[in-house]
């Protein structure tokens, strides 16, 4: 199998427990992102991983398919590799669970990245923004790339510095990583920068390792909390 799309899925969000199940013009958040993420022509598979019953029912219920994993996992990521550990493919992609508003087309982009690369490991979307609430708002995670398109570095602070922000590329956390990597990636311990940013893609950088960015043209919004999911109502309307 060439390409293998993973859902992380909790229920244990602190900010908004449960938001995955969260009706969106009547279907779970979690639905809206399956659905999108099936139209991606490049997934060979596609599942939802969830320590929790009660998603992995309602993925059910809809049609979709859903692996049960254990309580342990830290993060989505590690997550994501309990998921595919024991499953032969060559590329997983790591879709965010709180993000009904995907494009397939972001799936496809950064798979067929590092599927037509071999030198890369770790591929993940960028968007060019002009939004100067955006550009300060330690919510919407910030990148600056190199010429070639890898990143220097992500941040919740405004970067790169500018008196009045032209436009800034907003990082969108979809990432697809060859298999052999993602599993060295969830046994790295975390980074003095990840912590401080609360970024886990930083753990790449710091550990020396090359995340080469897609510029896309479709933005997102993830649901944090239920004003976001407001937000997402009034952006469908």
């Amino acid at each position: 199998m060439k390409v293998m799309g993973v859902i992380p899925a909790r229920f244990a969000s602190t900010r908004f427990p449960g938001k995955v199940l969260a009706d969106l013009r009547g279907k779970p958040i979690i639905q809206h992102v399956y659905e999108r993420a099936k139209k991606a022509v490049s997934l060979d598979k596609l599942i939802v991983a969830t320590d929790d019953q009660r998603i992995l029912k309602a993925v059910e219920n809809f049609g979709g398919e859903a692996a049960l994993t254990s309580k342990r996992p830290h993060t989505g990521t590690d997550r994501v590799w309990e998921a595919v550990e024991n499953i032969k493919v060559e590329v997983v992609v790591n879709i965010q669970g709180d993000n009904p508003l995907l494009h397939p087309s972001m799936i496809d982009a950064i798979a067929s990245a590092i599927l037509s690369d071999s030198r890369l490991v770790m591929t993940t979307l960028k968007k060019k923004i002009t939004d100067r609430e955006d550009f300060s708002n330690p919510n919407v995670v910030k990148v600056v790339t190199n010429k070639e398109g890898f990143a220097l570095y992500f941040s919740r602070s405004p970067i790169p510095y500018q008196k009045t922000p032209s436009y800034f590329f907003k990082h969108i956390g979809l990432y697809a990583y060859r298999k052999e990597f993602l599993s060295i990636f969830t046994k790295l311990p975390p980074s003095s920068l990840e912590k401080l940013e609360g970024l886990e893609q930083l753990r790449a950088l710091d550990y020396n390792y090359q995340i080469k960015t897609i510029e896309t043209e479709y933005d997102t919004i993830e649901v944090d909390t239920p004003e976001d999911l407001e937000k997402i109502k009034k952006e469908i309307r």
